[in-house]
Parts: C-alpha cells; structure tokens; sequence
C-alpha cells in the first residue's frame, strides 16, 4: 500500500465520517422540502407559508447512519450460514451466486490489487471498516426493498459477504461488538481521493460548501406533473410514523390551487378515459415497475411496449412473463438482470402482464 495513502488515513476517515455527517443533514433537508406543503395566493408572494421545523423525534428517526466506532449499531447477532440463506433469496440475483456481480458492484475479490497495475475494485478490496458494509445493506438492500431486512439479517449478509472475501471464517457470528474486531484488508489504505469504483472525474464528497455570494431564499422552480405524482407508491406510507406529519397523500388528487387547476387541466385535457388500463398502469407504479421500465422507451429494462412486441403472437408469453417477474432473471434484454418480485400479489401480477402484453395503451 503506498505511503502517501497511508499517511492520509486520519484525514480521509475524519473527511469520510464529517462528509457523511453533512450528506445526512442535506438529505435531511431535501425530505423536508418534500414534505412542504404549498399554500399559493394569486394576490400574495407566489410561494409562502412553505414548512415547518422537523422535530427531534423526526430527525432521530432518519439518522440510521453508522459510524467506524460502531456507534448507530442496533442489537442483533447473525452467522455466515444465516447470511448464505438470506444472500442466496434475495442478493445473488444481482450481486452473482459468490459475489462475482450480475453486472452490478462486484462483492468478492481484488484484495491486495489496489496498489498494483490492475487494481480490482469490490467491496472486499476497497472497503475500511465493516462498519461501513452493515450501514450500507441496512440503508439501501435489496434493490427493490431497502429498509425491508431486520439488524440480525443485516448482521448476517454481512458476515457472509465478509466471508465471501476469506475475511472470516465459516462459523462466524456478528453482532455489536465482534462486528468491530473485523479488520478489513484496505484498513490502512483506504482515501477519498476519487469515486469508489473509478479513478477518473472528481466524486461528489469532494463538493465544498458555498463561502461567498451565496443564495439565502429558496426558490422552487419546478413541480411534479400529475402524471408522476404517484409513480412511486403512496409517499404518505413511505415516511416512518414519528413526529407530526404534514406530507402530502399522494394517492389522492392535489389540493386544488392556481397552479394545481392548471394542472390538473391539463392532465383532463389528455386523459383517455381506459378504466382498465389505467387500473392496471395505477398498478404497475404502484410496485414500483415504472422506476425501471418506460411505456414506451427502454429505462434500466425494456419500454412495456417494446415487451408487448417481443411477444406478439407467443401463446406461452403470459405464463413466461409471469414467473419471470416473480422469480427474477436476466439475458433476454441483456446482461442487467431483473430481481424478482414476490412482492406483488398474484391478481396484480396477473393484470399487470396482461396490459404489457396488451400493448401497455
């Protein structure tokens, strides 16, 4: 490991734990400009009455981060064979049967390449602290259920991914304090001097604060089109129950103001009127299929549209269709692969496949 990074450990965890800190509180900041509710009078300033202060219980709710010391760590305990199981339903569909990677980030491998001339990059090799993987799978995993594991599932991914890199041994069980005996191969070398996988271009922790000439009122300056008002789900459901609340239901039309009417006339204006189809696209944002699949374009997966051509004509394209989504796959659009769903109660499913293949109208 090169001197020069190692002389940098102290100031680059310092930068990594106060850069942390800071992306908290502006996250922090863009939820409560999301929860804004917006009082708009034609014969006052355009935007007034906006917010209100988040209260201790709200902001404790949302710092789930966990620190190198291990502070933010719930109870739990979890094993490598624990992990294995968990790993294999809902993990291995993206991230490969040993860590390998379905085109997402690697896991496994790499230690010892960072300082030679083909440095491999997984979260094994680049990693400092195994703090910092619990943290992660907890905030963001799986892909299209985070915040969904318990601390003794997260606690056991955890070791499993760890032992994936012969980190530790098989038989191992993690919990708040053995958590943090694991030292992590990049202990003594890890920087933030460029972007977790790439070297090029400066990644975001490199930001600094405005010093001078800087803004002191908020401005909106866009807002969301009804059609993607609930793309996503109901954003109601979506906050945690702490704290009182004044965000906006989205399952319900939006309060109508000046800016809402016009709005919402518009949307009138283009509206086609097919109660089926718009029962069954309500369904498609509603588990979220909208987040990686256009009508009409390809986004990270095939455009409905593009599905329903594909399959023009196939008798067996609605029983295929019907267990791919729910167990999952990959190489018929490419090498992303899709994680499987089996969120989606089976009646959903089933209407949401017949309007793809209808076309998607």
């Amino acid at each position: 490991m090169s001197r020069s990074i190692s002389a940098g450990l102290d100031r680059t965890d310092a930068r990594a734990q106060r850069n942390n800190r800071d992306g908290f509180f502006r996250g922090l900041l863009a939820l409560v400009l999301m929860w804004l509710p917006v009082h708009c009078n034609a014969a006052d300033k355009p935007w007034s009455g906006l917010g209100r202060s988040a209260t201790p219980q709200e902001i404790a709710a949302w710092d789930i981060d966990v620190k190198p010391d291990g502070t933010g760590l719930p109870p739990g305990k979890g094993t490598v064979e624990q992990g294995q199981e968990v790993y294999d339903a809902k993990c291995a569909a993206c991230h490969g049967t040993f860590g390998e990677s379905n085109q997402y980030l690697p896991l496994a491998g790499g230690i010892g390449t960072l300082s030679s001339d083909s440095p491999v990059r997984t979260t094994g090799s680049k990693l400092n602290y195994a703090t910092t993987l619990w943290d992660y799978i907890n905030r963001a995993m799986p892909f299209q259920a985070p915040k969904s594991l318990t601390a003794d599932e997260v606690y056991a991914l955890t070791a499993y991914v760890l032992y994936l890199n012969e980190i530790v041994p098989d038989g191992t069980a993690l919990d708040q304090k053995s958590i943090l005996q694991v030292k992590m191969p990049n202990r003594d070398g890890f920087t933030t001097q460029h972007g977790f996988m790439r070297l090029d271009g400066r990644p975001d922790v490199h930001s600094q604060g405005c010093m001078q000439d800087c803004q002191t009122e908020g401005r909106i300056s866009s807002s969301i089109p009804d059609y993607a008002r609930n793309a996503q789900g109901n954003l109601a459901e979506q906050f945690r129950n702490v704290g009182p609340y004044r965000g906006a239901d989205t399952g319900k039309p939006e309060p109508v103001g000046p800016l809402a009417a016009a709005r919402q006339a518009r949307a009138r204006a283009t509206a086609d009127g097919g109660k089926a189809e718009k029962s069954a696209a309500d369904l498609a944002k509603q588990y979220a299929c909208t987040a990686c699949h256009g009508v009409d374009q390809k986004a990270v997966g095939p455009g409905f549209r593009e599905v329903a051509l594909k399959y023009r004509g196939d008798s067996g394209a609605r029983r295929a269709l019907l267990q791919k989504v729910r167990n999952g796959g990959a190489g018929v659009w490419g090498a992303i692969p899709m994680p499987g769903q089996p969120q989606v109660a089976e009646a959903d499913l089933v209407a949401i496949i017949d309007w793809v293949l209808a076309g998607a109208q």
